[in-house]
């Protein structure tokens, strides 16, 4: 059995688990999301804490437990702290502005660029040059958060360009004569 999938998920107070047919739904403060349940694995909720284990013993059924295991786990976290991704933008004049759905960016084309946020996902700006995704589905907000990074990626040479808060830009050297 996977190591992952041998840890239950704890349901804290606050947060419905209901699986119904093959379909998991997890509700909470943060909202509500659902899952497919697949074919190779066996959930049981045993009084408030939720089991996963492979349906035959094939190794496919054995890796999808604990990929299954850390899906419901990330949404129940998700409707009970939810969660964030942080970018900064660099470079002179780089800049965003969040109005309520949309992100209204200013990196260096000769238009700014707009992006609307889909739904579940907020986006706040503290600082002109940060922006801060919140959301409960830990997959769509760093999805949201890949695409606007890959508007303006940060360049090698000078590091300009949108960044997430905690990367690391190896600068290269210039050309010498």
């Amino acid at each position: 059995m996977s190591r992952v999938a041998k840890m239950p998920v704890s349901i804290p107070a606050g947060v419905d688990v209901s699986i119904k047919g093959d379909q998991i739904n997890v509700k909470g403060s943060g909202g509500a999301l659902s899952l497919v349940q697949n074919a190779l694995v066996t959930i049981t909720n045993d009084a408030g804490k939720l089991t996963f284990a492979p349906a035959n013993e094939s190794r496919e059924a054995n890796a999808m437990s604990g990929t299954m295991r850390q899906l419901v786990n990330n949404m129940v976290v998700g409707v009970t702290k939810g969660f964030e991704k942080k970018l900064t933008l660099i470079g002179v004049g780089y800049k965003a502005q969040a109005q309520g759905s949309k992100l209204n960016l200013t990196v260096g084309y000769s238009h700014p660029v707009n992006k609307d946020m889909p739904a579940g996902i907020t986006v706040a700006t503290p600082a002109p040059t940060e922006i801060v995704i919140k959301g409960a589905d830990r997959q769509r907000v760093g999805q949201v958060a890949a695409e606007i990074r890959a508007i303006r990626p940060p360049e090698p040479y000078k590091g300009k360009g949108i960044r997430y808060a905690d990367e690391k830009i190896t600068i290269k050297e210039t050309k010498k004569k």
